[in-house]
């Protein structure tokens, strides 16, 4: 029974890391995909390449991984200073580097610098949003310990 709990908790922690990669990449996706579509626009275009989402999903998974796995999940984390902040140019790096050489940009430099700052204000809002959602967790869970010792003092007068 012991070894079943074990192998449950590895799978649980294995399935929630998963998701929250998944997670990740989708709102990374999403917002790499509207500066693309934005400068379609801008150029007169209304039509996005299926070749270069394609590359900006897949991309956006391996940065996932790689921002988990390898850079003790920076976005997500409690502080953004020095070595985070080192991560985030690293990564801003990579897509920017990226969108050069999969020509998301037609291959213009200063979009790609555009885009590079683009993609490190992101990463700096994720991590905002992340953190206002842990002092809101804190906060529930706060609220509902305190429900919970209210009931369970009220629960040992009755008794």
């Amino acid at each position: 029974m012991d070894k079943h709990r074990k192998l449950l908790a590895v799978w649980e922690h294995y399935l929630t890391t998963e998701i929250a990669i998944e997670f990740k990449s989708c709102l990374y996706f999403f917002a790499i995909l509207f500066f693309y579509c934005v400068y379609q626009i801008l150029m007169g275009s209304t039509q996005a390449s299926i070749l270069h989402m394609a590359e900006m999903i897949f991309l956006t998974y391996v940065m996932g991984y790689v921002q988990v796995y390898l850079m003790s999940n920076f976005d997500e984390g409690e502080v953004l200073r020095g070595r985070e902040m080192v991560c985030v140019g690293l990564c801003s790096l990579v897509y920017a580097g990226i969108s050069v050489l999969g020509g998301w940009f037609g291959k213009t430099v200063w979009i790609s610098v555009l885009f590079f700052g683009y993609v490190v204000f992101l990463y700096i809002c994720v991590f905002l949003v992340y953190k206002a959602k842990r002092k809101i967790d804190d906060k529930i869970m706060n609220d509902n310990l305190r429900a919970f010792q209210a009931r369970r003092t009220e629960h040992a007068k009755c008794d």
